[in-house]
């Protein structure tokens, strides 16, 4: 039951947490390993939340996310006596009354000591840990108290907003100390409050994103890029989208050749986009957002030669993997004209049937193929005209609304 940490377990948290824009999170991860098995409960317990995906770790050090190992290793951080795996059990829900029974501390309070004595040591982790004691009222549970345990309603709201409060100091030590984390929920303290015990203070969440970004934190220079992107300050915001590419963050080389592809906060450059969003796709294949945007560079040759079987490709995976109807319309376009795949009708109506915006290139395919039966469709002149009719303008539907009339008894047929 360290009241330090151990070097080993510091230079981890350096890597996964504090300066993670190093890249060394695998190495920390062996460490952190290496220390859990000599029986360092505290290694053991940053380990459990390596494995509990992005909600507790930078997607950016790539770690495998398993629920069954991070539960296996947080129970075993209690029974090795860290004070802060018992906290993160608490607030987890995973410390049921026989661990907590197995654990080497005498009671909650006596684990509540312990992390307070970490955390007024100036450990960001710990500071963070107990500042969520406080936030989400784990501290009645140590405590072992309750309403009843009060003279009236208002002794009671008094004594949790006197604790509820105590979580705003501890963010605050454990950010600036490198606990990027701490950010969100601090942003969440002061922008919804607790209840009718603590008001909302939005104003003061104004900064929390570009502390963190300034800070050197990937993540929190994506969050602020995309702040800064919503006030339309998009100079600023392309900015910050390559201090977080360039830091590993994921999602941010996606970030920037959008902005380079639509002319965001520059100057249009399609090659450059198309770099972007390959460096994107070398990290993850199925970027929905690198996939989607590069098919359409190559579906009109933007920055690339145009390519309708690399357009599908790109466009398709980002449907397949992710559902993703943004690209609908130009694999709808590639099924009918047999761009890139051969010609489905079937799947082009498939894909019609996904848009949420009208067009009246697609109104001319919906028409095409419900006049002549095709697509899976049962042969209907009469719905084909009206999609036809409803394209307009547009060359092709008027060229093939020229195949259709109407008999003298209101019925349209096709002309013979």
């Amino acid at each position: 039951m360290a009241k330090v940490l151990s070097k080993e377990v510091k230079q981890a948290l350096q890597d996964i947490y504090y300066n993670e824009r190093t890249g060394r999170g695998k190495e920390a991860l062996a460490l952190l390993k290496q220390a859990s098995d000599a029986g360092d409960g505290d290694a053991t317990c940053v380990l459990a939340r390596c494995y509990c995906g992005r909600q507790y770790v930078w997607a950016g050090h790539g770690f495998p996310v398993d629920d069954d190992i991070a539960v296996e290793l947080l129970h075993k951080s209690v029974r090795q006596g860290s004070a802060l795996g018992v906290l993160v059990a608490i607030r987890s829900g995973e410390l049921t009354p026989e661990l907590e029974r197995n654990m080497p501390f005498a009671d909650l309070q006596e684990v509540m000591k312990e992390a307070l004595e970490l955390a007024e040591g100036g450990e960001p982790f710990a500071q963070y840990v107990v500042g969520n004691v406080y936030f989400w009222w784990d501290f009645l549970r140590i405590e072992n108290k309750n309403a009843d345990s009060f003279p009236n309603h208002q002794a009671f709201k008094a004594y949790l907003k006197e604790n509820i409060s105590k979580c705003e100091d501890w963010f605050w030590k454990s950010l600036m100390g490198g606990m990027y984390f701490a950010a969100n929920n601090l942003n969440r303290y002061y922008r919804k409050g607790d209840e009718d015990i603590i008001p909302p203070q939005p104003e003061k969440a104004q900064d929390l994103y570009k502390i963190g970004a300034e800070a050197g934190h990937p993540i929190m220079q994506a969050i602020y890029a995309d702040d800064l992107t919503k006030e339309s300050r998009s100079e600023e915001a392309l900015s910050w989208y390559k201090k977080a590419a360039e830091g590993g963050h994921p999602g941010a080389w996606y970030s920037v050749g959008r902005c380079y592809f639509n002319g965001e906060g520059t100057a249009q450059n399609d090659s450059y986009a198309v770099q972007c969003f390959e460096k994107e796709l070398e990290r993850d294949p199925f970027y929905e957002g690198a996939c989607n945007l590069l098919g359409k560079a190559y579906f009109f040759g933007r920055g690339v030669p145009l390519d309708y079987e690399k357009a599908y490709k790109y466009l398709y995976t980002a449907f397949q993997k992710h559902n993703s109807t943004w690209g609908v319309f130009y694999l709808a376009q590639c099924a009918f004209n047999g761009w890139g795949t051969p010609i489905d009708y079937g799947m082009a109506m498939m894909f019609l049937s996904k848009m949420s915006f009208q067009n009246a290139e697609a109104d001319y395919m919906r028409g095409y193929m419900y006049a002549r039966g095709l697509g899976g469709v049962q042969e209907n002149i009469k719905t084909g005209v009206e999609y036809l009719k409803k394209a307009g303008d547009f060359e092709k539907a008027k060229e093939e609304l020229s195949h259709y009339k109407k008999t003298l008894f209101g019925k349209w047929v096709r002309r013979v």
